[in-house]
């Protein structure tokens, strides 16, 4: 199981935006083959600081998720509101 936490910071005045795009894609990529949890929590101390919390199978539905059509094109956008660079970190879970 490899599981995936992304932290974004994004300006105050695009944070609805960010809302509003991951309630429309949040179904799809929990839908992704091989895609078990996504979640998105908001930073108790920061209103423009998320994090999205998923897991995957193994690497390689991972790899099939971030070369996809649906995340290059979600990425693009959630690029476009980002304050700073986000931040991602990927770990093997053994169950």
């Amino acid at each position: 199981m490899i599981v995936r936490i992304v932290k974004m910071t994004f300006a105050t005045d695009k944070v609805n935006d960010f809302l509003k795009l991951f309630a429309e894609v949040k179904t799809k990529i929990s839908s992704f083959e091989g895609c078990r949890h996504l979640e998105l929590m908001q930073d108790i101390n920061s209103k423009n600081i998320f994090f999205t919390y998923s897991k995957w199978v193994d690497e390689n539905a991972l790899n099939h998720y971030r070369f996809s059509e649906l995340f290059k094109d979600t990425w693009t956008k959630t690029r476009l509101l980002f304050l700073e660079k986000a931040q991602a970190w990927s770990v093997e879970v053994l169950d």
